[in-house]
């Protein structure tokens, strides 16, 4: 997965800089992450939790949630091998793997070759990208396989979905707010991120590998109320919302 012209310091570097985007969309990232930990920290009931992180990206959320739960296994999943690589480089452990992994193909979960059933599935900033009958399967995936009392965790821009909807542009619009008051809304963007990533040396056979990218063609997106319906048919006995600061949520079902 790795390549020999990238070493942990610069991988290190790009992630730092990833963060610093991603800040750029999401002004109380860290935040999120925080309100993530206190979830499983209060309602996991073992010390040695297995987490499934979905949509891993470069790790950003795994690495916290290492930190924050020393004897934490995670198991990370996402099909970008240039993000994974990255990840890998920098968290790579006996408590931390990748896996290259399509959550919208159906052998997804088996592909992790999971040694129990997860306590935890959580995700940031990565399941948008589905659409709705995807990600109904998704959940309906993770409420089967996780452990009794088990968690699905999804920390995301989350919105109400109707046309017009003036809750929706005003959680945008406390968003930005937020994003200017704290400096966040000059950071690099997403565009501008991957633009230095194609012209980096030590990335060079990554991006080869990546070819390009993917493309993300979203016609049906779920609603927040989607993704709490799906939660409950799954099977799940709670579904709600836990924090949020505009347009940003962290959603949590617990089986």
């Amino acid at each position: 997965m790795t390549t020999s012209k990238l070493d942990i310091s610069r991988a290190r570097y790009w992630i730092d800089r990833w963060d610093r985007q991603q800040e750029h969309y999401m002004p109380d990232r860290e935040q999120r992450f925080e309100v993530i930990g206190d979830v499983l920290t209060e309602l996991v009931g073992r010390m040695d939790p297995l987490i499934v992180d979905l949509g891993v990206g470069p790790g950003t959320l795994s690495d916290r949630l290492l930190t924050r739960m020393p004897a934490a296994t995670i198991v990370g999943v996402d099909v970008d091998p240039l993000l994974l690589a990255l990840a890998e480089m920098s968290l790579g452990s006996p408590r931390f793997r990748t896996v290259n992994a399509d959550l919208c193909e159906r052998d997804w979960l088996d592909r992790l070759r999971l040694h129990r059933a997860p306590d935890a599935f959580v995700s940031t900033t990565a399941l948008h990208w589905m659409n709705r009958e995807p990600l109904r399967a998704l959940i309906r995936t993770c409420a089967a396989a996780l452990a009794p009392g088990g968690l699905f965790i999804n920390g995301d821009h989350l919105y109400e979905g109707a046309t017009g909807s003036q809750l929706d542009a005003l959680g945008r619009a406390m968003t930005a707010r937020r994003a200017e008051r704290v400096g966040t809304a000059c950071s690099e963007d997403w565009e501008a991120w991957w633009a230095a990533v194609d012209r980096a040396p030590e990335l060079a056979d990554l991006v080869r590998l990546r070819d390009g990218g993917f493309a993300h063609t979203v016609h049906d997106r779920p609603t927040v109320h989607d993704y709490i319906a799906f939660a409950y048919d799954a099977g799940l006995a709670e579904a709600g919302i836990v924090w949020q600061y505009g347009d940003d949520r962290v959603l949590v079902g617990i089986r």
